[in-house]
């Protein structure tokens, strides 16, 4: 393949950096299909050149939707459509176009991965507009969201294939979640809950309480900062937590737990609890350092956030036995929890284990 020399271009057209220079080896082939339409500011070039492959590959990138077409060969196309076909057509060798660029970005679209938070059957949903269209999913599925620009039906499919099919939009499914009954909503709350934690003082978390779908990502294993226990109390979350790090120390580790009360004629500061005077833990909680805290017999407990920070620096696994509220706030790049629920046994044998406990003296709370 060789190579014709270009035409000799002007210094008018080297002093304007905006513009491109295309240029076409002689020996591809290429077909003179093309339409072009006439616009205020030159010719707009509406389809690329077909012909062999190998020319469509020379192009491709070169030119782009929107591109203005100024000259072919040095010679100016002027506005008459037909002119720039006729330059186009006698073009010989080496093709040199003057473009003035669109500056438009190829948009590469954004693969979107979500983790679902409720149940759907379009079987039974009375708004989609094609039930046999819909996709169903479980709560915990995860789906790879396809397109997103209708404002109320998305289309996506399962991560682990599938066809497409509809499925509500964000949006769509918070108005339907937020349309109770008025009574519903002005029903009291009379439970008063003895732990608190730092969403409650933060009101972005009040604004986010519909789980509908959590954007995810595909991530290779990685090591975890914390790892969490939650589940009923009593179940034997605490238990859990000593074991494992009695059995890997090197490897797990847990906070120590600030308190406002006066420290035992026995006890060590660092060892059991961490003491501190009330007003500066008062203090501390308005100012959201504590991951949750709660008062009892008139003193306070809580587990400082920076306590959180300071395991997971010295190279640990930082082992946590929070309340569920708790882990909106762990749920972050900084701390990325592994979560672990410890479903409850039956009743009885819950009992059989509270009662164990009692007679071994490791717990004296009784359960009724």
């Amino acid at each position: 393949m060789s190579w014709a020399p270009p035409p000799q271009v002007g210094q008018n057209l080297r002093s304007q950096p905006v513009l491109r220079i295309l240029n076409r080896m002689e020996g591809l082939l290429w077909e003179r299909r093309f339409r072009v339409l006439s616009g205020k500011k030159g010719m707009r070039m509406l389809a690329y050149f077909s012909g062999s492959e190998g020319a469509r590959r020379g192009l491709r990138g070169l030119l782009h939707v929107g591109d203005i077409i100024k000259e072919v060969n040095g010679q100016p196309v002027g506005s008459d459509p037909r002119a720039l076909q006729e330059l186009l057509r006698n073009a010989s060798g080496s093709v040199i176009l003057k473009i003035l660029p669109s500056y438009q970005e190829p948009h590469l679209p954004r693969q979107v991965f979500v983790k679902c938070h409720f149940d759907y059957d379009p079987a039974r949903d009375s708004l989609i507009p094609c039930k046999e269209a819909g996709l169903r999913f479980s709560a915990g599925d995860l789906l790879q969201i396809v397109n997103q620009d209708d404002a109320n039906w998305w289309q996506a499919c399962h991560v682990e294939g599938g066809s497409a099919g509809l499925i509500p939009s964000q949006l769509l499914e918070e108005k339907r979640k937020a349309f109770v009954k008025r009574d519903l909503e002005l029903t009291p709350n009379s439970g008063r809950s003895l732990v608190s934690s730092a969403i409650s003082l933060c009101p972005e978390f009040d604004r986010h309480e519909l789980l509908i779908y959590e954007e995810v990502a595909r991530m290779p294993p990685f090591r975890r900062k914390t790892l969490v226990l939650i589940g009923a109390q009593g179940v034997g979350r605490r238990s859990l937590k000593n074991k494992l790090i009695m059995w890997d120390p090197d490897r797990y580790g847990t906070t120590v737990p600030y308190t406002s009360r006066r420290p035992k004629d026995s006890e060590r500061e660092g060892q059991g609890y961490s003491f501190v005077s009330r007003g500066e833990m008062e203090a501390d909680i308005r100012a959201g350092r504590y991951l949750e805290h709660g008062e009892y017999e008139g003193n306070l407990y809580g587990t400082r956030i920076d306590s959180i920070r300071g395991v997971v620096a010295a190279g640990n696994v930082c082992v946590l036995d929070v309340n569920p509220q708790a882990v909106k706030v762990l749920r972050t790049a900084e701390f990325v929890p592994y979560v672990v629920f410890i479903e409850a046994p039956d009743f009885e044998t819950l009992r059989a284990m509270n009662r164990a406990a009692l007679e071994s003296g490791v717990s004296t709370k009784q359960l009724t």
